[in-house]
């Protein structure tokens, strides 16, 4: 290595130099970094409110003289808002409104409406076959004035009664 001539205070000196000259080397290499920009990350003062997507889908069935129309707006599997309408020839029509929920390709829903001046509540079942509805009918028991399935799992999908669908009337 080094070959020091003179006393033990030379060699302190020069080692106190060499000490000096590296740590202002790395302070001065440390310096030199570029340095990231803090990441600033914006308070949020107000609630963020994300609109869920909503879709309308209409489906109608006509069957001789009667006619039966179903608009339905639903948010992923819940129906945010939906319509009903049967419209019988020769026969009190009636009309409402759907409130529930698609469980699979079925549709259960209570369907309240207003036929011969009085409001009700039924339930409806729709069973989802391509573009289309079928109606379905079970046995049925009166729940405290609501209309509704015995057992929905025992329900027909049969009937005749199906809904195609067609373009939204706007």
């Amino acid at each position: 290595m080094f070959t020091f001539i003179g006393n033990e205070i030379d060699k302190l000196k020069f080692m106190k130099k060499v000490i000096i000259i590296s740590t202002v080397l790395m302070g001065f290499i440390v310096s030199c970094k570029k340095e990231k920009p803090e990441e600033v990350i914006p308070a949020i003062t107000e609630p963020v409110i994300v609109e869920a997507t909503i879709s309308e889908e209409c489906y109608q069935g006509v069957l001789k003289k009667d006619t039966i129309s179903m608009t339905l707006n639903l948010n992923g599997n819940q129906i945010s808002s939906g319509k009903l309408s049967y419209k019988f020839f020769e026969k009190d029509s009636n009309e409402g409104t759907l409130s529930g929920e698609l469980k699979g390709d079925t549709l259960i829903a209570d369907y309240t409406f207003m036929s011969e001046g009085t409001t009700s509540v039924r339930q409806v079942a729709f069973l989802k076959k391509g573009n289309a509805y079928v109606e379905g009918y079970g046995d049925i028991i009166d729940d405290n004035g609501k209309v509704r399935f015995k057992n929905a799992k025992q329900l027909n999908f049969d009937s005749k009664t199906i809904l195609s669908k067609v373009d939204c009337k706007k």
